[in-house]
Formats: C-alpha cells, structure tokens, sequence
C-alpha cells in the first residue's frame, strides 16, 4: 500500500473514494451553487491506493482559523474526508494515514488541528480529544413567551436595534460579514474562507439552499447578527444563530419564537450554557436534545499551543503529557503571567499526569480537568491541582464551534 498526496486531477478519484467508504453517492449540485468537496484543498489531501494503483482510503485537510481563548487567531487544519473502503479496514490503512498526516502537519510548522468525529471512539487513539460541544433546543410554540428581564436597565439594552427578514440569496455579504466578526471573538469558532461562501461549499447557510434569514441591525443599521431557518410541517428550524453579543442573539430568538402557524421551535447547534432557557417565562418549556461533541482538537506542538493561547489568570502547573500515538512523552513547567504563558521542559515533580487527548478536550475552555481528574483520565498529584488547572484554563466564554467540514 502507498500514500500519496493528490491533486487537482485526482478530485473525482477522491470524492468518489469517500463516499464509497461511508456507503454513500455523490449528490448532485444544488442550484446555483456547489457541493460541499468544491472547498477541497487537493494539495492537502492524501489517497491511500493498493499495489495495483487502486484507491482505497482518503485524509483530506483544510486551512483554518481557530479563535482560542483571549481572543487570538491561530491556524488550524482540519482534518476531514476519513475514510476507508469496508473491504481494507481493520488492516492498517487508518493508522498509516494519520501518522502521515501528523508528520506532515508538523513539518509545514503547524501546532494545531481539528475536526469532527464521525464517531468518537476512532479518533483519541490519534490524540485528539474533543473541546466543543453542542446541542439542540426545542420550543413548542405556545409555551415561547420570554420572561420581562428584572435586571435594572436589561429591557432598555434589550430594545435596541431591529430585524429584517431577507432570503438567502439575498444576503451573502451580509452573512460571511457578520460570521467573520462573530467568530474572531468566540473561543473554538473556526473561519469560513471567503470561497467557502462563494462555492456554497457546506451546509446551510453557507450552502445556496433555500432559507430565510432574519438580519439584526443595531441602531445605526449595521448589521451584527442573524438566525438561519426554514419551515417544515409547522416546524421552524434554525440552522444557526449568529449574534455579536447576548441582546442581538435574544432579538433573534424572539422573532423566531414569534413565528406565526408554528408549533414548535428549535434551534440547532444551540451552545451549552446559552441563557435563553433562562429567559423563557416558562424554563421547563425549552427541551434541550442531542447533546454531543462537536470540534476535536489535536496538540501538535504542546509548549507552542499553550503559549499561544490567552489566559485569564495567573498561575503555574507541571504537566506530564504523553502522547502515545506519536510515541513521546514531555514534562512541561507552565508559567503564566498577565495573559501571558511560558511552557518550558522541567524535571519538576509534576501536577498533573495526562494524556494528550485530554489536554486537548481542556485546552479552549470547553472541559474541566477536574472533569476529567474525577473521570479517571486525568491524574493530580497534589489536592490542590485540579482546582489550580480549573481556574487557569477557563475560557473568558464557552468555547462552540458552528462550523461543519
């Protein structure tokens, strides 16, 4: 068996490869626009193909932008298109494909990656561990009226701006805009390359399919936010809600709520933690379902990672990562200071004994170490440290990631 990198000739090789390994076909192009592999990067790509030249596994990646906490912008590939024909697996193929992939992600200096578990058993043994989570909401209609805030000034902030519904295809601009200023502010948001949104390469809304978008405008008429959905059965569905802040995100919510010939609401990708539930006149009315991960994440370069990322207090810890599929083993003094962190190797008795999977599941905010302390994974050596971690690697919000690839 060889790997080898592709390239632009090799598109219909590879598509045709994936889907087989899923048990799917390719699905015809929507109107007026692409299909999700016309975002492929074929130079990141990697095939893996029999001694007689045929294909049978695929790795593809794309370059990102990944928002860790404190607000910094960091390149990430990720990682997507793993597959392997039912015919080669159990034999290796997978394996040899990652441990390409990792040495060459390393090689082109990068530090991160990413990506979306199809199932979550496969991808801890590659090292990565998953950062983001998501869920879904369900409103039924008749229990949506929102509660008066009793905050002191919180319905005056809540009374500005105003929403105007569009179509899709009417607003392209207006959504790769507000996505883009949304993103770069919240922690574990990946980017849309701007030919992400010119192909309609994705789901929606960055697809072309059909959908009414209800835009936010503040007070000047800028817009700063929008709720994707569509109607189906009674049901309105909305795919995603971009908010630059929680009143624009709670005026969507409203318009959605007070959707006319409706019986229920809900909001896919809903983040963990959101204060909408909160803000239901009836709290039990919001039925929260399919809680799951979302972004995996995968150190490539520890000390780089964590020097990096921005952190909210000081503090110091001794990590001692492993890293299993990579066969290396590190010990780590993390220093932090204003904001800032230095990650250097020591022979310092350590804090914490973890796996590099698990370091990856706490490195945006999303997961406690205690979590994990308490679930067996994570080993504190001292009463004080998963408390120290906790507070160290918090996040200034909730890390969530909307974007599929």
């Amino acid at each position: 068996m060889e790997i080898r990198p592709t390239s632009d000739q090799d598109l219909d090789v590879f598509v045709n490869t994936v889907h087989a390994a899923f048990g799917r076909f390719p699905e015809t192009p929507t109107e007026g626009g692409g299909v999700w592999w016309s975002a492929l990067e074929m130079d990141r790509n990697l095939l893996a193909v029999t001694a007689d030249g045929r294909p049978v596994g695929t790795a593809g990646a794309y370059s990102f932008e990944l928002t860790l906490p404190g607000q910094i912008l960091a390149p990430a590939t990720g990682v997507t298109c793993v597959g392997v024909l039912p015919s080669h697996r159990r034999q290796g193929v997978l394996t040899a494909m990652m441990r390409r992939q990792l040495t060459e992600l390393r090689a082109r200096g990068e530090f991160l990656s990413a990506l979306l578990a199809s199932e979550a058993v496969i991808y801890r043994r590659f090292g990565y561990g998953p950062a983001t989570y998501t869920q879904r909401l369900t409103v039924p209609r008749r229990q949506a009226a929102l509660a008066v805030p009793r905050a002191r000034g919180t319905a005056d902030a809540l009374a500005t701006g105003s929403v105007e519904l569009l179509r899709r295809a009417e607003c392209g601009e207006i959504l790769e805009e507000v996505y883009d200023r949304y993103r770069r502010a919240q922690p574990g948001a990946l980017s849309r390359p701007h030919r992400w949104w010119a192909l309609g390469a994705g789901q929606p809304p960055v697809s072309p399919a059909p959908r009414y978008v209800a835009v936010h405008r503040d007070a000047d008429g800028v817009p700063d936010g929008y709720a994707s959905y569509s109607v189906d059965e009674a049901t309105l569905t909305v795919d995603e809600t971009i908010a630059t802040d929680d009143a624009v995100f709670t005026a969507l919510a409203r318009f959605a709520l007070g959707h006319d010939l409706i019986t229920e609401v809900v909001f896919k990708h809903f983040p963990p933690e959101h204060p909408l539930r909160w803000q239901l006149a009836d709290f039990n009315a919001g039925k929260v379902s399919d809680s799951t991960d979302w972004l995996w994440v995968r150190l490539l370069d520890v000390p780089r990672a964590l020097t990096s990322r921005g952190w909210l207090t000081d503090g110091e810890l001794v990590l001692d990562v492993d890293d299993p599929f990579l066969g290396e083993h590190g010990r780590y003094l993390l220093t932090v200071r204003d904001s800032k962190a230095d990650c250097v190797p020591t022979d310092l008795e350590p804090d914490l004994s973890l796996d590099v999977s698990d370091l990856a599941s706490v490195y945006l905010g999303g997961t406690t170490p205690s979590t994990l302390v308490r679930a067996g994974h994570i080993r504190a050596h001292n009463p004080d440290a998963a408390t120290v971690a906790d507070t160290l690697f918090r996040a200034e919000r909730p890390p969530h990631c909307l974007h599929w690839f």
